[in-house]
């Protein structure tokens, strides 16, 4: 019997993914405080990917612990820029910020992703996504941020590269699906290999 599978997560976009891909599966986000879970990586020195691996696995395990025998997918996208992390704006002051920061620069995104088993974490990847943006001025910026509302809170550096946000950049080397946070053919892999879905 193919196992039924789980995505701990909220995220539409993955989800969009996973239902694109036509896998089978149920929508439960994890009850994980994050920003709890990164302070302390953060205050050690953690490196920005593992503590996207760190997340992925939290989130995988803590819903695996609420659905016995069921494969539970995990996943999250941390952005650095150097030795930067940076997390979702809290307000349009904050997505300001970020682009500012990004401007003329390259940073990179830290997709990670994991599988739990009857509360064990049987497999955990992380793939990354380089992307230069280019230079911005300050006002293109804060006409940006108008147009596209409220979508620029909603991820990690402010944008959103399946819409507009694709105008900020000049070069991406990485996968599609590494963007926007859930390496689906590493996963695909895993999941066949598994026997999760059919091969």
């Amino acid at each position: 019997m193919i196992p039924k599978l789980i995505l701990a997560s909220s995220s539409p976009f993955r989800r969009m993914l996973m239902e694109n891909a036509g896998l089978s599966f149920e929508a439960h986000p994890a009850k994980v405080d994050e920003r709890a879970i990164e302070a302390p990586l953060e205050q050690e020195g953690a490196t920005p990917d593992a503590i996207a691996l760190v997340l992925a696995k939290a989130k995988a395990k803590e819903v695996s612990d609420r659905f016995p025998d069921v494969m539970v997918i995990g996943s999250d996208q941390t952005m650095s820029l150097g030795h930067r992390t940076f997390h979702k704006p809290k307000n349009f002051d904050d997505a300001t910020d970020h682009l500012k920061a990004l401007s003329g620069n390259m940073h990179r995104l830290n997709s990670a992703v994991a599988i739990s088993y009857n509360g064990d974490i049987i497999w955990e990847y992380v793939a990354h996504a380089e992307l230069t943006m280019r230079a911005l001025t300050d006002d293109f910026i804060a006409r940006h941020l108008k147009r596209v509302g409220d979508r620029a809170l909603s991820s990690v550096g402010a944008y959103q590269l399946e819409g507009e946000g694709l105008q900020l950049f000049s070069k991406i080397d990485g996968d599609y699906f590494t963007i926007l946070g859930l390496p689906m053919l590493a996963l695909l892999e895993k999941l066949r290999e598994l026997g999760a879905i059919d091969g």
